[in-house]
């Protein structure tokens, strides 16, 4: 559960598969007896991967700020930049994935997708000793996504699939 801290990204892989990500922000609460009233803690950001039919949906419904609930597989990988190689390293931190070793930038599945690989923090001024930049990331493969309704109200639109129709006597599709 959380809002939804950016809007989905929609595109068509080139096998013809809808794929959709965006933003997920969770914030702890917690009771602040000293306040007697409840208080932010923390905040938890996860890449949501949406795909097919439910990519689509969440692209036609999910917006910026709106209170969600996601359910499907959590995937936590720490990962390396190597700026001298221009490679990222990726380790699965779920007892259960294997290794996955060096790949370049942007390719194969959870890779960067073409985008630049952000600075590291305060920047490098090149004189300093070779550090490779890690981080974890925490990405969720939903297998649904709709929203929070303890939050507010929401509208449910079944969709169907298109299929043409035709038109009895002669084959031709309907306009």
């Amino acid at each position: 559960m959380g809002n939804a801290a950016t809007r989905p990204d929609f595109w068509e892989t080139a096998a013809g598969v809808a794929v959709a990500r965006f933003r997920l922000a969770a914030t702890v609460r917690r009771w602040d007896r000293g306040r007697d009233a409840w208080a932010d803690a923390y905040t938890s950001f996860y890449t949501v991967w949406t795909w097919r039919s439910l990519a689509a949906n969440v692209a036609g419904s999910v917006s910026l700020g709106e209170p969600l609930v996601v359910h499907g597989t959590l995937r936590v990988r720490e990962r390396e930049w190597d700026r001298e190689r221009e490679r990222e390293r990726e380790r699965s931190l779920q007892g259960d994935r294997p290794l996955q070793g060096d790949r370049l930038q942007g390719e194969g599945e959870g890779g960067w997708g073409g985008a630049a690989v952000p600075p590291a923090p305060g920047g490098d001024s090149g004189g300093g000793a070779h550090q490779p930049r890690r981080w974890v990331t925490a990405e969720i493969d939903a297998v649904a996504v709709g929203h929070d309704l303890t939050r507010g109200t929401s509208a449910f639109r079944r969709v169907s699939q298109a299929k043409p129709l035709l038109n009895t006597p002669t084959g031709a599709t309907s306009p």
